[in-house]
């Protein structure tokens, strides 16, 4: 039986999941450090929420209150993660024939073309992928833009189209720009 401070903080957690749609860690810590408990008991409050709470990417959520509009968008993203995975599969196994290291690479380099808001075509190079994410590298500052990526599919495999929502821009040379974005969403 859990102890009533510690009840306490596992109902005020679930207030605040139900006030603001979800809650993160932070979210848990900030309740524990409030009522005057450690922070390292936030496995003992989501244990009392796991029958209220549901994780999805970082973030627990009310289970069965979920609008149809974010269980299109958990789709969407369970979709999108699908098609990166295999992505990445075929591109590491692609770069382990060439790679004589122990171990194999993660970095997806290659040009991809993305579609500006403006309608314009763009070929930039990508760097880092991810289930999630993409860090783009060209001479365009897109900060703040959703622009349609297409990644090319590594050794006749097929490719993919996604919508990206660029988060951060950072200088990284002359003219030269790294940016940062999150799949919103996977196109036909």
């Amino acid at each position: 039986m859990a102890s009533p401070e510690l009840q306490s903080v596992a109902d005020s957690v679930l207030r605040l999941a139900k006030q603001h749609g979800s809650v993160t860690t932070r979210d848990i810590r900030t309740e524990l450090r409030v009522a005057g408990m450690a922070e390292s008991s936030i496995k003992d409050v989501l244990a009392l929420l796991h029958s209220s709470l549901v994780r999805r990417q970082s973030r627990y959520y009310i289970k069965d209150s979920l609008s149809p509009r974010m269980q299109k968008e958990h789709a969407q993203q369970a979709a999108i993660q699908k098609a990166i995975r295999r992505l990445i599969r075929h591109h590491k196994k692609s770069r382990k024939q060439d790679e004589r290291r122990g171990q194999a690479r993660v970095d997806f380099v290659q040009p991809v073309k993305i579609r500006i808001e403006q309608g314009k075509d763009v070929t930039l190079l990508s760097r880092d992928l991810s289930a999630t994410g993409v860090r783009l590298l060209g001479t365009n500052r897109l900060l703040g833009q959703k622009v349609q990526l297409e990644i090319p599919g590594v050794d006749g495999s097929p490719g993919c189209r996604l919508l990206v929502r660029i988060l951060w821009t950072c200088a990284v040379g002359d003219g030269l720009f790294e940016n940062g974005g999150t799949f919103l969403e996977l196109l036909d």
